[in-house]
């Protein structure tokens, strides 16, 4: 029987409009047609988890910084034994993924390596990092500094009379240049600790399948949740706000919460104001660093500078408390459901064994806030630095002469801004007239349409043929790519009105669907709906109170979406390939967080 595949790559044809598409993105980040025998033996999974959209030309560079620094944590620093990185193609405006596993032959050595390298991260933990932290701080710091100033009529007179000897197209440069070194750092910095958090959770669970083998992976899971993490701050910072408020008698001043400034002049009116509007501004910094997206595009709203944003959630959770709800995240019944399954798994060890669970297991819990503790400093708190900082440029270039609207600039890469930005220091320099605009005018009004385009189209979940069984660990327990998942996307085990995916939160429900594309969409949310999505956000957070189910097409059990479903006492199914696009807004579903199935029970 000839094995079910997903399409190739070159014959998977763009959305009309689209054609061009491959122009806008490096020549080693796109499949090539001298590379086809290659690439297409080669099993491509489409990472909807951390890029949802397709990326503008600039945007791209999240994908190569990221990928690259995950496979240099493998395959350089800690030796991981049976897993290299991971190679990165784009299609059609979307990335696409695919495992590089390490040479056979070279892994008893690197079981060696490992153990020394990741050893002594694991035994120095704590120091290393609170080191991670400075550094990173350091870095945000570096990147608040970085200024793009527009080039003056005449080099200042101070310059003059200290003998700078340079002109200001050299800090222009320069600080386009640190911006980008700044960013890439980020992105180093991120996968220092978080390839071993999942490599000691991964530890741990392989410890307790072999010794359980009927063992759930939700039940696993259990036992390192309830856990306090920073980037669940935010959140509860906006909570505490909410029942601020709520104290101080100042519920009704948050009617209109779409209107920042009437409200909190509203606040301020009242008795109490001050102390409220005092605990409002000391939330922003840093906990409003936080995006309503995930930090990979350039557009991601951050609450910092769309205050309406968390405004807005104060509002809500305010009703929500003067309705007597429990708005509080269940910690307590999540810490007592965790020591429980715990205590039952320890019953049935003894001996050595008992000490190995016991070993394993406090290990994956140190280390376990680093997997979500890293997303608010890296693609919340870092990137929404860096992004802002990239707009501004934008807005000079802008004013320079050089496009139209304010953001034109995402729609050339990183390495065509740095020709724009010397086209604009030569024609400075020497008093002339950029060439710019008559270069980039047609180049950007294209790449427009070709986003248009390709925003047409939801993405295949994968290319090519699968392999009969998947091994490769981070990408099971990450994407939730496994054999089953795999199968059901290709329509093996599923009916017509039923999906299956990865059990990521237990529950079952029953409830209306909520298909949502982008945050943007979060205020169409009603209570007791279910949410399905590519994938959520950890900022999506303040809707999880209203909401019965969460549905995403990517996402294993160590993804964020499935941690923070599971924190947040949120039945989930995660992994479905295709929910987002297969589900339609109205209809009812039952899902089955336990058993990681989703069925459609009635049409809208």
């Amino acid at each position: 029987m000839t094995q079910a595949k997903f399409p190739s790559p070159y014959e998977l044809p763009a959305p009309a409009g689209a054609e061009d598409w491959r122009s806008m993105y490096p020549y080693y980040m796109t499949f090539r047609d001298d590379l086809r025998a290659e690439e297409e033996g080669k099993f491509w999974f489409c990472d909807s988890q951390h890029w949802p959209q397709p990326f503008r030309p600039f945007e791209s560079l999240t994908v190569e910084f990221a990928v690259k620094a995950l496979g240099q944590y493998n395959t350089r620093h800690y030796m991981v034994p049976p897993a290299n990185g991971v190679e990165a193609r784009f299609h059609n405006g979307y990335c696409y993924l695919s495992p590089v596993a390490a040479p056979p032959e070279d892994i008893p050595k690197r079981v060696e390596l490992f153990m020394q390298r990741a050893g002594y991260y694991f035994g120095n933990w704590d120091r290393l990092i609170e080191n991670w932290r400075k550094k990173v701080l350091a870095c945000i710091g570096e990147m608040e500094a970085v200024r793009f100033d527009p080039l003056p009529e005449m080099v200042p007179m101070e310059w003059i009379e200290s003998g700078a000897g340079i002109d200001n197209t050299v800090p222009l440069l320069d600080a386009y240049d640190k911006a980008i070194s700044l960013c890439y750092r980020t992105w180093n910095y991120h996968f220092e600790f978080l390839n071993l958090g999942y490599a000691a959770y991964l530890d741990f669970f392989m410890f307790c399948k072999q010794n359980f083998p009927s063992i759930s992976d939700l039940l696993i899971a259990k036992m390192v949740q309830g856990v306090n993490v920073d980037l669940f701050r935010p959140d509860d910072e906006l909570k505490k706000l909410a029942h601020l408020a709520v104290e101080l008698d100042l519920a009704n001043a948050f009617a209109n919460p779409a209107d920042v400034a009437a409200t909190l002049a509203r606040v301020a009116a009242r008795p109490g104001g001050e102390r409220w509007l005092a605990a409002w501004k000391g939330a922003q910094d840093p906990w409003f660093n936080f995006t309503s997206g995930n930090g990979f595009y350039a557009d991601d709203k951050y609450w910092c500078e769309h205050l309406d944003i968390p405004l807005g959630y104060v509002a809500d959770y305010i009703v929500r408390i003067q309705k007597g709800e429990n708005i509080e995240r269940p910690v307590a019944a999540l810490q007592a459901e965790r020591e429980r399954v715990t205590q039952e798994v320890r019953e049935l060890l003894d001996g050595e064994a008992l000490a190995t669970f016991e070993g394993k297991l406090g290990l994956a819990r140190t280390v376990f806030p680093y997997v979500e503790d890293h997303n608010f400093y890296i693609e919340h708190w870092s990137m929404g630095v860096f992004w802002r900082k990239m707009r501004e440029l934008s807005v000079l270039l802008q004013q320079a002469g050089f496009w139209t609207d304010a953001n034109d600039m995402f729609y050339l890469g990183r390495n065509e801004v740095r020709d724009v930005l010397a086209d604009h220091c030569m024609s400075w320099g020497v008093g002339a007239k950029p060439i710019g605009r008559k270069h980039l005018d047609p180049l950007i009004a294209a790449r427009k349409k070709t986003m248009a385009a390709l925003a047409t189209q939801p993405p295949k979940p994968a290319l090519n043929t699968p392999p009969e069984v998947i091994t490769e660990p981070f990408t099971i327990m990450l994407w939730g790519i496994t054999s089953e998942s795999i199968g059901a996307w290709l329509g093996r085990g599923s009916g017509e009105n039923k999906l299956k995916g990865m059990a990521a939160s237990p529950g079952l429900v029953e409830g209306l669907a909520r298909v949502i594309r982008s945050a943007d969409q979060l205020s169409e949310v009603q209570p007791g709906e279910i949410l399905v999505a590519p994938v959520t956000a950890p900022s999506w957070a303040p809707v999880f109170g209203k909401i019965a189910a969460t549905v995403t097409d990517i996402g294993g059990m160590m993804s964020h979406a499935s941690i923070v479903c599971r924190e947040y006492g949120l039945p989930a199914v995660t992994g479905t390939g295709n929910a987002s696009s297969v589900i339609k807004t109205g209809q009812r579903l039952r899902v089955d967080g336990n058993t990681g199935t989703v069925e459609v029970l009635a049409e809208a």
